[in-house]
């Protein structure tokens, strides 16, 4: 109970997709989910995502070593999509689901999945550490939105204008690709790199998403809630 109000169930979310790929997305993992062998489970599936995170760290951090292991990095983005994304679409078309169980282990592994992928490039020559970790600090406001809005309205957002976890990780194929054409030699000013630039650019822009987000939803609740007077009333 949380101000006299009962929680929301995971059952009762609303799931709002507006991301620019969802209907493409979307008739790809139905495809998908009607041919993948029955042995492959839902908890298979997020457990593929999460290595594929594994990857995708392991490859920014041995692209120290030899840039070509950025194509790990690549391999890794594309396997954690794919588990990511069908272990509850695929849960969802045989009819297995686990509501509350789903929601919390998805979205814990997706919390530790970004963790991985943004360390690992903090950790490579291409990108610093601290502007990596400022990434990090936006995505994770935006998630807390989202947790809160599911919370309190009932809406479990799952992209914002326009963009959701597949145009991220295709933004991160890109930018993967022109670390490995141009190399590590992209430096603007000492010691920050075009790539810091465009990077801690992104995390900017979440951040404020997360502020803008948060000041529409509170005016929301706000013009749907009155005060409480009773209990006002009963205190005087």
């Amino acid at each position: 109970m949380f101000w006299g109000r009962p929680l929301r169930t995971t059952e009762q979310l609303t799931r709002i997709q507006q991301n620019f790929l969802a209907k493409s997305e979307r008739r790809l993992l139905d495809w998908l989910c009607a041919r993948l062998p029955v042995w492959l489970t839902p908890d298979m599936l997020t457990a593929t995502g999460l290595a594929g995170a594994l990857a995708v760290f392991a490859g920014y951090c041995l692209s120290t070593v030899d840039e070509r292991w950025l194509w790990l990095a690549i391999g890794g983005l594309v396997l954690n999509w794919f588990g990511d994304s069908l272990d509850g679409s695929v849960a969802r078309f045989r009819q297995i689901e686990r509501p509350s169980f789903g929601y919390f282990i998805d979205h814990s592994c997706d919390g530790l999945s970004t963790l991985l992928i943004l360390a690992g490039m903090g950790l490579s020559p291409y990108l610093r550490l601290d502007v990596a970790m400022f990434c990090l600090a936006g995505y994770l406001l935006l998630s807390i939105h989202a947790f809160l809005s599911a919370r309190v309205l009932g809406e479990l957002k799952l992209s914002h204008v326009g963009a959701g976890p597949t145009e991220l990780r295709l933004l991160l194929i890109v930018l993967n690709l022109t670390m490995w054409a141009l190399g590590q030699q992209t430096n603007w000013f000492p010691s920050v790199s075009g790539f810091d630039v465009v990077a801690g650019g992104v995390g900017l822009a979440l951040i404020i998403l997360f502020i803008i987000q948060t000041i529409r939803t509170g005016r929301r609740l706000a013009t749907q809630q009155a005060p409480f007077v009773q209990d006002r009333d009963r205190l005087d």
